[in-house]
């Protein structure tokens, strides 16, 4: 079945959000509500347990290399957010019940039955994305469409973009295919494209993603973290440094008794 995957092409996103509303309608998520968050054109804010694709809406007040402006310096970046589903995911890792499982496409998919809402995956999750709702308490966020899947169809947010902002497949296709963008881009004077979380080199605190993006402007403008670390990497350093911190305190106690001791005897 292969290794799927989503690679998000934001310099052809015109931020239609037809992905958003696919996304919900397909699987039957409550809205968001019709009023504009201030955040430009933007309605829904960011990604949630009813919200599993975002279109950001980011307003520059300079103009990208390629496009030619008018009387004032300003481009748009518009870029469809979701789940990342990590090669190596905090979610999946920190789950106590097996509720998170890695399928049989790669993709972490949350399983509802199971969920017993404990909210670990919640902070284990880097970039924010898994959510509890507050009418059951339990964790969602996107599951690729895993039930398409399984009937070899493309998930409904791929579908239904117009431009092939949202491209899915086979995740060593969609970056040879992603690559040659890159180049391509280049070509043309768009040298600020590149790769974000495309492969474990380039993002080793999560193994590499398999819903990439390229972006054009550093993570943090698209509200996506610079270095992204699943914390189970960090265990041996807590580990270490609560050990370390507990020998700190045995010394001082110990260095308190004895020089209490001191008084007394003086």
């Amino acid at each position: 079945m292969g290794q799927k995957g989503f690679f998000t092409d934001t310099t052809l996103c015109i931020g239609c959000k037809a992905c958003e509303v696919a996304c919900k309608q397909w699987n039957q998520l409550p809205d968001d509500g019709f009023r504009l968050t201030g955040m430009s054109y933007d309605n829904t804010g960011h990604l949630g347990s009813a919200t599993w694709r975002h279109v950001a809406f980011i307003e520059r007040p300079v103009p990208l290399p390629t496009q030619t402006v008018g009387l004032l310096d300003f481009s748009w970046l518009m870029a469809s957010d979701v789940c990342k589903h990590c090669q190596r995911a905090g979610c999946l890792e920190a789950c106590p019940t097996g509720a998170i499982i890695r399928t049989e496409f790669d993709t972490v998919y949350v399983q509802p039955d199971v969920c017993n809402g404990c909210g670990y995956c919640v902070a284990a999750c880097p970039f924010g994305v898994v959510d509890r709702r507050e009418d059951d308490g339990r964790a969602w966020k996107c599951t690729l469409c895993y039930d398409r899947l399984g009937e070899d169809m493309t998930p409904a947010c791929a579908k239904a973009c117009p431009t092939a902002s949202i491209q899915f497949g086979d995740v060593d296709e969609l970056r040879e295919r992603a690559h040659r963008r890159v180049e391509q881009l280049h070509d043309k004077g768009l040298e600020q494209a590149y790769l974000y979380g495309a492969d474990a080199e380039s993002q080793p605190g999560t193994g590499g993603l398999n819903a990439f993006f390229l972006l054009v402007d550093k993570p943090e403008v698209y509200n996506l973290p610079p270095d992204p670390v699943v914390p189970t990497m960090k265990g041996r350093e807590a580990w270490a440094s609560m050990g370390w911190g507990a020998l700190g305190m045995a010394v001082v106690a110990l260095g308190a008794v004895l020089f209490g001791r001191e008084v007394v005897r003086g």
